[in-house]
């Protein structure tokens, strides 16, 4: 599925399609609550009244403040979240996060996968 917009958020980038969004964050970065308020604002623009599965493609290390989850679930039409990595270690990290999240939450390999599983859970809730 083509990308709708490519868009640098300062702490990484966000590219947005029409199911799902897909973001990277660069390396060494602590994700806080007042990030997230740049989620919530491209959420308003491009997903309003429709769901989405927000997809965090891994490739760099980085923290995320645990309260960061609270406030992603709180996103009504958010109806999933995916992470991709290679790495071991980030997994692991993610099955740990994937506690504090109460929405389908999945971690895979590569894009191609979880953009798969973000097109079937977004069927699902059509």
């Amino acid at each position: 599925m083509p990308k709708v917009a490519h868009i640098d958020i300062g702490v990484g980038y966000v590219n947005i399609h029409e199911n799902y969004l897909i973001m990277e964050i660069n390396p060494d970065i602590t994700l806080t609550v007042k990030d997230n308020e740049i989620l919530l604002n491209l959420v308003e623009t491009f997903y309003k009244d429709k769901n989405f599965v927000y997809i965090s493609n891994r490739e760099n290390s980085y923290a995320i403040d645990p309260i960061v989850y609270f406030e992603v679930q709180k996103i009504k039409n958010l109806i999933g979240l995916a992470i991709v990595s290679k790495k071991e270690i980030t997994k692991f990290n993610a099955s740990v996060e994937k506690h504090f999240f109460s929405k389908p939450f999945e971690i895979f390999n590569n894009l191609d996968e979880a953009t798969s599983w973000a097109n079937n859970l977004y069927a699902e809730h059509s």
